[in-house]
């Protein structure tokens, strides 16, 4: 059988055997094999940097940066704050909540 390989974008295929458990993507893995594909995939500081401008830069171009949007991206991040806040702010408002006022 032939696999794929995909590089650079590209899918090529590979005669006679598996693409490697590192070159596949995840979306192609069993679940039993993502364990394995994370402990060998390369793990540093500047791949975990680069990847969060990557999922920073993607969320930039569908949610804020579109030609005929609305105002969906902007509402998310408006609420993700609010949520946030509420967290950091509990253990005063609890507080509050069963003070006396007399």
């Amino acid at each position: 059988p032939r696999a794929a390989l995909r590089v650079g974008g590209i899918t090529m295929a590979k005669a006679g055997g598996q693409v490697p458990l590192v070159q596949r993507r995840l979306l192609d893995l069993k679940l039993v094999e993502v364990p394995n594909w994370t402990l060998r995939r390369l793990v540093s500081p500047k791949v975990i940097f680069c990847a969060m401008c990557k999922g920073h830069d993607n969320y930039y171009k569908k949610y804020i940066d579109v030609k005929k949007g609305g105002i969906g991206g902007v509402a998310m991040f408006l609420m993700g704050y609010v949520v946030i806040s509420y967290i950091w702010n509990y253990s005063h408002i609890k507080h509050d909540r069963w003070r006396k006022h007399h």
